[in-house]
């Protein structure tokens, strides 16, 4: 195929994708973003096992920030569309465009990566991988945003414990990406999940956690009133892991975005 500036690729929503409101999952979401940008970089002769193979090293994503108009729903198709800016001394940065099957802009995503020494973890420089690139789709996803650096709130508390396991990793043999949205939307309740629905998140990976590794994930939710929540993981030994910021809108302020299946009642698990 030859090389393209912006990568297109079709998806069909399917039951497993999604939660119990039958609408697509956020860690979803970032599988699907991680599987385009492995299939962009393929196209442009820049892939895994390529730069594997050219210099010994491998892509890792490092902030990513979505904003979600409306979720898609079980059975839907959408179109997800990818592109990069022009390499900095260290970083790239990946635009997204979610799309429905009219064409309307449902999600907007923007990421940065680097990448680094496979053996030694080191960071390298854009330049070692470089490549005849098409010409450079300038637009951006989203306006006026920052991917800067998240601090933490004031008031963090543990929401709960984890030891990573097997079905956490990815062929890396580290935390796939879209685990930490697991775990950072495993701190709201289910309930809480029917009231509110993310209405967009940042998040920076900052350090790699490994199988056996313990974490802890930290929340501040003392800023409901502005909408906003902190979300982050630490090691055993307190160095941070990752950082989320999310804003949460209320379910009864936009119930078109959240609407369950006439099938799909409110489960009873429990919760008080």
């Amino acid at each position: 195929m030859k090389p393209v500036s912006v990568f297109k690729k079709n998806y069909h929503v399917e039951l497993h994708d999604v939660d119990f409101t039958r609408k697509l999952k956020l860690s979803t979401l970032f599988n699907y973003l991680q599987e385009i940008s492995s299939l962009h970089v393929e196209n442009l002769g820049i892939g895994v096992e390529a730069i594997e193979k050219r210099c010994g090293a491998t892509w890792i994503l490092m902030r990513a920030k979505a904003e979600i108009a409306r979720y898609p729903s079980w059975n839907e198709d959408i179109t997800i569309e990818t592109w990069h800016q022009k390499p900095k001394k260290f970083e790239f940065e990946r635009d997204f465009i979610l799309r429905d099957a009219a064409g309307n802009v449902i999600i907007r995503m923007v990421t940065m990566w680097i990448i680094i020494d496979i053996k030694t973890r080191k960071l390298k420089k854009t330049e070692s991988i470089a490549v005849q690139h098409p010409q450079f789709f300038e637009e951006r996803a989203m306006t006026n945003f920052r991917l800067g650096q998240i601090k933490p709130f004031a008031h963090t508390k543990i929401a709960y414990k984890k030891t990573i396991s097997y079905s956490d990793t990815d062929f890396n043999g580290h935390i796939n990406n879209a685990k930490y949205i697991d775990f950072a939307t495993d701190c709201f309740t289910v309930e809480k999940h029917l009231q509110y629905y993310i209405k967009s998140m940042q998040i920076n990976y900052i350090r790699e956690a490994m199988p056996g590794d313990n974490i802890a994930i930290y929340t501040d939710m003392s800023d409901l009133n502005s909408n906003m929540v902190y979300i982050g993981g630490k090691e055993e030994s307190g160095a941070p892991i990752f950082n989320t910021v999310v804003e949460i809108v209320p379910v009864k302020d936009r119930p078109e975005l959240l609407q369950i299946g006439s099938s799909a009642q409110k489960p009873n698990w429990g919760w008080a």
